[in-house]
């Protein structure tokens, strides 16, 4: 299950046109859409920065709420790899809490069972696939080649199953999973045959076995995953319980994760174009004019309109809380609490230039004949402000769009 964002555009043509054919002029030009998508299509991604540049916060909390409901139904791909023989299709078996003898469970022998990658699923885990693979040691291929064929880019997370032992093959299966960046368990199945033949407690058994795993991870440099102790034969017992809430934890967090990021990569996008568009009308003395700013040397008076324009002031946040059912200055609090500096409303630039402290500009000559240069500091510190506040934006944004995928 992916939201796929990419920072250069790489196959549109069934989307959107060839990028040979055009310059990219908005977001939805550097997204790739599959033809098939019904998610993130061009149309969404227009709305979201129409209503970002409208600063419309009731129709962007709609549309996240409109894709996180469809994002809660796609499908999330978890594949369940290790040596061959350390009971993979037994443990997705208990995992999804039926029987070996059921009809749709996965086979399991004493002889190799799975020879092809085969899907199984669960009512207990909705709108998720488990794969489970052929472990390694099937053929007689190498680690590399059975990364490449068993396609681990394709799964949003990894279960590495072990028991025995933890090899050389489990070591190297972790490490490509930290090498790819996919979230990854291991996860030490039939401990049942390991208390009845250990001369070690229960207690000094699990920690003994939890510090082979983790002495065995360290020396090759990957940082420890979850780590799970598991019977087969005990679908309830031991680290079943947690291992079945951290699952449903990253099914969820797998999906959000992916649609926060998504969105306000598009947020960002159109908030950086709103600033540039702004720096043009600094330029050229147009503050007074295009946004009826009195005092353009007045940056208190420059920040709260930018803050309008943006819609963060504190009337369009206080309304965005109520919408929100959230406490009146939940926004403005949070806007507060991230403000970089306050510019004063009643002095000039260079005024407060003097009173902030920024008479460190006057350290060498370049910096001296910089000050004096009225338009060109004028316009420096009107920047400065818009930059400001465009930060300002985008960390409420972020705020908006997590809390609404969030809550209920």
């Amino acid at each position: 299950m992916y939201l796929q964002v990419a920072p250069l555009l790489t196959n549109m043509e069934e989307a959107v046109g060839s990028p040979k054919d055009k310059q990219p002029t908005c977001f939805s030009d550097f997204v790739f859409i599959g033809k098939d998508s019904n998610i993130l299509t061009v149309e969404v991604i227009n709305k979201i920065e129409k209503a970002v540049k409208g600063k419309d916060w009731v129709e962007l909390v709609s549309i996240v709420k409109d894709i996180k409901k469809k994002i809660s139904i796609t499908t999330v791909k978890i594949a369940v790899t290790g040596d061959s023989g350390n009971g993979l299709s037994s443990f997705i078996n208990t995992l999804r809490l039926i029987g070996h003898e059921e009809e749709d469970s996965a086979p399991i022998g004493v002889v190799r069972t799975t020879q092809e990658p085969a899907p199984y699923f669960s009512s207990e885990f909705p709108n998720v696939e488990l794969w489970d693979l052929p472990g390694t040691g099937v053929t007689s291929q190498s680690m590399e080649n059975y990364l490449h064929e068993m396609g681990f880019d394709n799964y949003d997370l990894i279960i590495i199953i072990a028991s025995e032992q933890f090899s050389s093959n489990h070591v190297k299966l972790a490490k490509a999973m930290q090498r790819m960046r996919r979230r990854f368990y291991v996860v030490w199945t039939k401990l049942d045959r390991d208390l009845s033949s250990s001369p070690l407690s229960e207690p000094q058994l699990l920690q003994s076995i939890q510090k082979n795993i983790w002495e065995s991870l360290q020396k090759e440099g990957v940082k420890e995953p979850p780590i799970f102790l598991v019977s087969s034969m005990e679908p309830l017992a031991y680290g079943f319980p947690e291992l079945r809430k951290m699952l449903q934890d990253d099914i969820s967090n797998s999906r959000n994760d992916s649609l926060l990021e998504t969105f306000f990569l598009i947020c960002e996008k159109t908030i950086n174009d709103k600033v540039e568009s702004i720096k043009m009308c600094i330029e050229a003395d147009n503050l007074r004019n295009d946004f009826e700013i009195s005092d353009p040397d007045n940056l208190g008076e420059c920040q709260k309109v930018f803050q309008e324009k943006f819609g963060v002031d504190d009337k369009s946040l206080h309304q965005l809380a109520l919408i929100m059912g959230q406490p009146e200055a939940y926004y403005i609090d949070a806007k507060q609490s991230q403000v970089i500096r306050m510019y004063p409303h009643g002095d000039s630039t260079l005024s407060w230039l003097y009173h902030s402290g920024a008479q460190v500009f006057f350290k060498n000559f370049d910096s001296v004949y910089c000050c004096f240069n009225h338009n060109h500091h004028r316009h420096k510190q009107q920047k400065c402000v818009l930059e400001d506040v465009a930060e300002e934006t985008k960390k409420i944004l972020r705020k908006i769009v997590k809390d609404t995928i969030i809550l209920p």
